[in-house]
């Protein structure tokens, strides 16, 4: 309460306006399922704000869990500096706490899990435990020989995942994050050869769960070669 007296009225009225207006919107879970450089951080923003879900990308739900000492965090930090993988109950119970968060009371909008129909099985069970379940899973289809343009010309905000392209989304100023002020970065691992390492992996291993969820007629398919605007 008392963090709240120092927040201007205008900014508490609008978020109450905000809140207000969310109510309206439908209550969904959501995933987002494409390769590296389809458009998923891009678009993710636009749809959290649209439909007031909270937006849970794996990546940087772990590397916050790291930087804060959570738990959970603790656990990653220890298996990511052995060089192995994150286990997927950990990523499980990564998104189990952030259910917790009042953001996330309308629904979820989760970009980087599930990658295999083993963690898609898990991530089920885990949401039904909580009488919940996935309303709708949206694929981003693109051609292959457009993602190495898009992901050598990807800049990342690191804190917010706020992501820019230098040719078809750039920050008003060159390298600089709109909202903050900020430096982007660019990933070491957004290169050409890294990404047809990842390629290969999404073609094995998450390609198939769209089959799986295809099975459950929530799988929705778009067009995300489009420009940004365009995406349907």
């Amino acid at each position: 309460m008392e963090n709240l007296r120092n927040v201007s009225f205008d900014n508490l009225f609008g978020e109450v306006k905000r809140r207000y207006e969310c109510t309206k919107k439908p209550a969904l879970n959501i995933i987002l399922i494409g390769p590296a450089g389809s458009g998923k951080g891009t678009q993710a923003p636009a749809i959290k704000d649209n439909l007031c879900l909270c937006h849970l990308a794996t990546g940087d739900m772990l590397r916050d869990a790291v930087k804060t000492g959570t738990p959970l965090g603790k656990q990653a930090e220890g298996i990511m500096a052995a060089g192995q993988l994150v286990p997927d109950e950990l990523v499980i119970n990564l998104i189990q706490d952030n259910l917790k968060n009042p953001e996330c009371e309308r629904g979820v909008l989760l970009d980087g899990f599930p990658r295999t129909n083993v963690q898609a099985e898990k991530l089920d069970e885990m949401f039904a435990a909580h009488k919940m379940h996935i309303d709708r899973v949206v694929e981003f289809k693109v051609d292959e020989d457009v993602l190495v343009e898009r992901v050598e010309g990807r800049r990342i905000h690191q804190a917010s995942g706020r992501s820019y392209h230098v040719k078809f989304n750039p920050p008003k100023v060159e390298d600089i994050d709109d909202i903050t002020g900020e430096p982007l970065m660019h990933r070491k691992d957004d290169t050409a050869e890294a990404l047809h390492k990842r390629m290969a992996s999404y073609h094995t291993q998450t390609a198939p769960i769209l089959d799986y969820y295809r099975s459950r007629n929530i799988l929705h398919s778009l067009n995300a070669t489009a420009p940004i605007s365009n995406v349907r």
